[in-house]
């Protein structure tokens, strides 16, 4: 392990902070140059005895990289109140499920199906987003069915959740939001005569 600044040999330099990351399957580690004093980050992984290979829709396999998928929550996730915390959680359950089911290979759909059925119960307009590219919409409608069908999957919803559509409420004081509810007439009080207690 040399230093990227100055090339200098492991030796001189020495660990600052060091914690548990990735779900706890890797450790990251803070260090510092005793050379040159500049500081820099170095990760500790266990090496995957068999290196997972997903079979995209073309048929072509690539290695698994949970860095592609963590891109793919981020740019759905755009502007949306998710935090990384729980970017990182689904792409660490995602992987955790996918090397505990599978050997050697996987399918890109399964991937996609785990991470939207995640997604789903986190935020409505990120799944949609991510299930838009994940799914290939064709066209306009098909996009809507995916929207109605999360608007009407009622036992994922969230107060705290982001909505697709916000329904407006009744107004107060109607009968399921139909007729106009009846005013109350004004009480006329007559001033007080002399003599009266």
């Amino acid at each position: 392990m040399r230093c990227p600044f100055c090339n200098a040999d492991k030796d001189k330099s020495t660990v600052m902070d060091g914690r548990t990351c990735e779900g706890g399957r890797a450790i990251r580690r803070r260090r510092e140059c005793l050379h040159c004093n500049k500081r820099f980050t170095t990760y500790e992984r266990i090496e995957e005895p068999i290196r997972l290979m997903v079979i995209k829709r073309d048929g072509r396999r690539v290695p698994w990289d949970r860095q592609k998928l963590l891109s793919g929550l981020e740019r759905a996730c755009f502007k949306r109140p998710v935090p990384d915390a729980e970017m990182l959680r689904i792409v660490d359950e995602v992987e955790e499920e996918i090397y505990r089911t599978h050997d050697r290979e996987v399918q890109s759909s399964l991937i996609g199906e785990l991470v939207t059925d995640k997604l789903k119960r986190v935020d409505q307009v990120a799944y949609v987003r991510f299930a838009s590219v994940y799914k290939r919409f064709k066209t306009l409608e098909e996009l809507v069915d995916e929207a109605r069908a999360v608007i009407d999957a009622k036992r994922f919803e969230d107060p705290e959740q982001g909505r697709l559509f916000v329904e407006a409420d009744a107004p107060a004081g109607t009968a399921n939001g139909q007729g106009k509810s009846p005013r109350k007439r004004p009480v006329k009080v007559k001033p007080d005569e002399p003599g009266d207690a």
